[in-house]
């Protein structure tokens, strides 16, 4: 794809500007002793599928991982690409939190320091990159608020970017409520995404039954 003007401009700035979180490492409880970021959809493992959208933004790519799902790594390490960094394995019983901690510290410690952080939850399966590439460039507008995708009907959603002010606050988060506590002291700018692209994930296998049937060609 040939990228021209202005629109080109702020691409590149934000492939410059953000870093992207990519949570893997938790323990799909509710999957009955399946991994939903290991099942495939046209033969792609859901992680990788997220993972590869994500890195076609061009921005940098951590992906979290638990001590326990070994395969995730290996699936991972197939995608050999300069921008992917592959986290130390985690403990899934911290819950989301502990993945932020972590994506927040890389994000404090890299050279320059990203001017945001996204996450990117692994287990949407209809998130683009090209809905990625729209949240990017809303963020560069406003690159002090807290950017967050909806549906097309306003339901918050995912993905969310949130601002360099605001890593340290997400590298003390507990519990598996995630970044919600960061969020709700924001005044959030809603970046709306096509459909239910937002807020469609996969956590049971009724969920990827109902998804799979949709989905039918």
């Amino acid at each position: 794809m040939i990228l021209t003007g202005h629109g080109c401009a702020a691409r590149l700035a934000a492939m410059d500007s953000v870093a992207i979180l990519i949570p893997a490492a938790g323990s799909s409880s509710r999957m009955r002793g399946r991994d939903k970021l290991m099942e495939e959809i046209d033969g792609v493992p859901l992680l990788l599928r997220t993972v590869g959208r994500a890195l076609r933004t061009g921005c940098k790519v951590l992906v979290t991982v638990p001590r326990d799902r070994p395969d995730r790594v290996a699936a991972l390490t197939t995608l050999d690409h300069p921008n992917l960094m592959i986290g130390p394995p985690l403990d899934a019983r911290e819950g989301m939190s502990v993945s932020l901690r972590h994506g927040a510290g890389w994000a404090s410690d890299a050279h320059p320091a990203p001017a945001g952080l996204m996450i990117l939850l692994a287990d949407m399966p209809d998130v683009t990159t090209q809905d990625i590439q729209t949240v990017l460039s809303a963020f560069v507008q406003a690159p002090d608020r807290v950017h967050r995708a909806v549906s097309q009907s306003g339901q918050p959603g995912h993905p969310v970017v949130f601002p360099r002010r605001l890593f340290r606050q997400l590298a003390e988060v507990t519990g598996d409520s995630g970044a919600r506590e960061v969020m709700a002291n924001e005044a959030l700018v809603t970046v709306p995404l096509p459909g239910d692209h937002a807020t469609t994930d996969l956590d049971t296998p009724e969920d990827w039954a109902a998804w799979r049937a949709r989905h039918k060609s």
